[in-house]
């Protein structure tokens, strides 16, 4: 009686070769699987309400309670309009979604009116917060805006296109610098608009009588 082969035992496994499953990357055929977490790209400014928004931090933070410990997620975002009003709002949540809601209202109720001249500031600022510290100095049109890190996000929600931004700081926390960034805008002092010359009415007197 011959011995025929059974067909469902596979080949040994040489030792080069791997296996990957469809969510982890490329199989043995070529085909790549979902991306991974960091292969996102960086999701473009969301425009709602009139306010375009950037999530500048995202970082999860435990406590320790009774029984164990508990996760969460914190959220830092910067909201503007371009048009002079710039906010930075922080929040915890159980998941992403709801941590990026939270601050995105909390940077509503911490707007903040920028006084610009044209496409810059008005003059020279500085601040300090923490181990932050920021100056922002403004430029000619067409100079464009020269910053870097939150400062330079910061900035560009407020509709700022032309200025220098220095970080000065020890400090390369994103939020110390945004925060930073808000307060050297909020020192900037704008001149209260002319009082407008109130024009008085003639009034037409009678003719006096001739005789």
């Amino acid at each position: 009686m011959e011995n025929t082969p059974n067909k469902n035992i596979s080949a040994p496994r040489s030792s080069n070769q791997r296996s990957y499953s469809s969510d982890r990357g490329p199989s043995r055929d070529g085909a790549r699987g979902p991306r991974r977490f960091g292969d996102k790209k960086p999701a473009p400014f969301i425009k709602t309400d009139g306010f375009k928004e950037k999530v500048i931090d995202m970082r999860r933070v435990t406590r320790v309670v009774a029984g164990g410990k508990r996760f969460r997620f914190r959220a830092t975002i910067i909201i503007g309009d371009e048009k002079g009003q710039v906010g930075v709002g922080i929040a915890k949540g159980a998941d992403v979604a709801q941590a990026v809601d939270k601050a995105k209202t909390a940077a509503k109720k911490a707007l903040i009116r920028v006084g610009t001249k044209g496409t810059t500031i008005i003059h020279e600022v500085s601040a300090k917060f923490g181990a932050a510290r920021v100056m922002i100095k403004p430029a000619p049109v067409g100079h464009g805006l020269r910053a870097g890190g939150s400062s330079r996000v910061v900035l560009a929600m407020a509709g700022i296109k032309d200025a220098i931004g220095k970080t000065l700081g020890s400090t390369t926390n994103k939020l110390t610098n945004a925060i930073a960034t808000i307060h050297a805008l909020e020192k900037i002092k704008v001149k209260p608009a002319a009082p407008k010359e109130k024009v008085a009415l003639e009034t037409s007197a009678p003719a006096a009588e001739t005789k």
